[in-house]
């Protein structure tokens, strides 16, 4: 073999997602399978749950009310669930926050195969298992970080990544097949079934109690958390960016809209728009591996939100579908890079023993923040257009992204560091 073939093979393997983490640890090899298939489970209730809630109202108001049971709890409960984590076995409170959803499953499927219950019990039952959800997200926030040495934290977290996006494309896809083959009630069992594979994946880990000083418990722990945000330039400077990418450009509720506006309302593509965002998610995390092993991840995020405000432009100011859908995978491409890049900010800056408080937070930016940027889209469609509101939007948050990176040279410029430099 050549050797000028012999080193574009080189390049291109250290270009591929780094998968050392699947290679040297067993246990985390096992929870990511177990949490894999626990996801493809929990966007198949994502639909099933949309069916069902459709069929029962054919009630818009109803179908958004779904939205309103899984994010209230998360931001009622997730800073709370964050200290309580910080104060006991991080391993013990997934295992029961995971019983939990489990449980939540069972009883949807219950009724999915009775069909005697009212749409607010169905609502109800939605909203218990994102309480415990928002509780495992904490305790799970710190499996990587504990589970893998420093330098493979990041691609630790791109597996994390791609599987679950690969999850996000096949799961309601998959969802959709079985709720016309098997029903509803079927559809929430696998969910059920799947959370075993999670509970599997997590009962092999060691005790994780938290290193340094418990939390406090109630509010002064969740104050104590506020105040290392508030603090800590880097971290607090890696969720604002999320932050400016999120809510003040986030653009899945303008599809429709610029679909009807600019591509002739056809509901292909719409379909494709919704999906090109996660194909480039995809893609550029399968080719993350220069990226990981770089180890600036506050330089790559920034590149990255940037780059996603950018592509928002663009596709604003686009007529060509084909162009329009490029464009789109290069948002999609661009997030996932710096969510991944934000994620190992989070995980490597954050002293262990409030690590479940921070993870609890950047959960909250994570998913809260698009419905935000969704509700911004939405209101400024109305009162101009979706080119506008697209437009504006990919404008602010490269201003805000480039205002974050001007006022905050340690996220620009560092490397990866202790957890308690300030």
């Amino acid at each position: 073999m050549s050797l000028t073939r012999l080193t574009g093979l080189t390049r291109l393997s250290r270009s591929l997602i780094d998968v050392t983490p699947l290679r040297t640890s067993p246990v985390f090899r096992r929870l990511l399978i177990g949490r894999t298939v626990s996801s493809l489970g929990g966007f198949m209730t994502m639909v099933t749950v949309m069916y069902q809630v459709w069929d029962m109202t054919h009630s818009a108001a109803w179908s958004g009310a779904i939205g309103l049971a899984q994010a209230l709890p998360l931001v009622v409960f997730g800073l709370f669930a964050g200290a309580w984590v910080d104060r006991a076995d991080r391993r013990r409170v997934f295992l029961t926050a995971t019983v939990g959803q489990a449980a939540c499953s069972v009883l949807l499927a219950v009724q999915g195969f009775t069909g005697h219950v009212p749409v607010s019990a169905v609502l109800a039952l939605v909203a218990t298992q994102s309480a415990f959800g928002a509780l495992g997200a904490p305790a799970a926030g710190v499996f990587v970080p504990r589970l893998l040495p420093k330098d493979q934290v990041a691609a630790g977290l791109a597996l994390n990544q791609i599987t679950g996006k690969s999850m996000m494309l096949a799961g309601p896809a998959l969802g959709g097949v079985l709720l016309g083959s098997l029903g509803i009630g079927a559809c929430y069992l696998l969910d059920a079934l799947s959370f075993a594979l999670a509970f599997y994946g997590a009962f092999g880990l060691p005790a994780l109690p938290p290193e340094g000083e418990p939390s406090r418990a109630g509010l002064h722990g969740v104050l104590d958390g506020l105040r290392f945000l508030a603090r800590h330039r880097v971290v607090r400077g890696a969720l604002i960016t999320d932050l400016a990418a999120t809510v003040l450009s986030f653009p899945t509720s303008l599809f429709p809209l610029v679909n009807a506006e600019r591509f002739g309302d056809n509901p292909r593509t719409l379909g494709l728009l919704l999906s090109a965002m996660a194909i480039g998610g995809i893609g550029a995390t399968a080719l993350s591996g220069s990226v990981t092993r770089l180890g600036r991840p506050g330089r790559v995020m920034l590149c990255g939100a940037g780059t996603w405000g950018a592509a928002l432009v663009l596709f604003g100011m686009s007529t060509d579908p084909w162009t329009g859908l490029g464009l789109l995978v290069v948002a999609g491409a661009a997030d996932a890079l710096s969510v991944v890049s934000r994620s190992t900010i989070v995980q490597t800056r954050t002293p262990d023993a409030l690590l479940g408080r921070v993870t609890a937070a950047e959960t909250i930016v994570g998913q809260a923040g698009p419905s935000l940027g969704n509700v911004r889209g939405g209101l400024v469609a109305g009162w101009t257009s979706g080119a506008t509101a697209l437009i504006t939007g990919g404008l602010l948050c490269l201003l805000a992204v480039g205002a974050v990176g001007a006022t905050t040279p340690e996220l620009r410029d560092g490397a990866s560091a202790p957890p308690d430099e300030r």
